[in-house]
């Protein structure tokens, strides 16, 4: 793709900016823009304005690692949701993908990190929200098999029964790219460990 006019230098940043998410091209970038600031000014001034309200508002909650508007998140504070069942996937995203599935009622703890997550915080959360049941809600890999090897070791103490999402799932692939039905089979077919 030519350069563009020097003379539309906001207009080139914004092209620069969304071809740097996920699965966006420079064709798909210029025509989301042109879009914006030209077809739909108005969808551009909202869009423009749910990502500013966004940016200062959502914030990673504090029990669960989720996305929150609060400290705490909505799954978090809902008693109704205490059935003794938690959910770990390895991103915020991979909730909004279960919770759409309308077939999982727990709670959720979010493992980005090996590295950096806190053990000790997860088995005092398990002791006090009385949990029964630890899923594994991970895309199929090698590396998920060995990390829920690893968490199993780390709980085993506890008398916990470990389950994870049927292996109707490709291996090596995210949880947002797998279709609706197949991820909710997954789910609702899941295997104990």
């Amino acid at each position: 793709m030519a350069p563009m006019d020097k003379q539309l230098n906001s207009f080139s940043n914004l092209v620069e900016a969304l071809s740097k998410l996920p699965s966006i091209g420079k064709k798909s970038a210029l025509k989301m823009a042109y879009t914006l600031c030209i077809d739909d000014v108005a969808l551009g001034l909202n869009i423009a304005e749910s990502i500013n309200e966004a940016l200062h508002s959502t914030r990673k909650c504090n029990i669960c690692g989720g996305l929150s508007e609060g400290e705490v998140c909505h799954i978090c504070v809902d008693s109704m949701r205490s059935n003794g069942k938690l959910c770990i996937v390895g991103h915020p995203k991979d909730i909004f993908l279960i919770e759409s599935l309308k077939e999982f009622f727990g709670k959720y703890c979010v493992l980005e990190s090996i590295k950096d997550f806190d053990f000790e915080a997860l088995i005092k959360r398990i002791e006090k929200e009385k949990i029964e049941e630890i899923i594994f809600a991970f895309a199929p890999s090698l590396s998920s098999d060995v990390l829920i090897t690893h968490l199993q070791d780390k709980l085993a103490h506890l008398n916990l029964k470990f389950t994870k999402i049927a292996q109707g799932v490709p291996s090596n692939v995210n949880l947002d790219n797998i279709d609706h039905f197949s991820l909710s089979k997954a789910f609702i077919y899941r295997v104990d460990l």
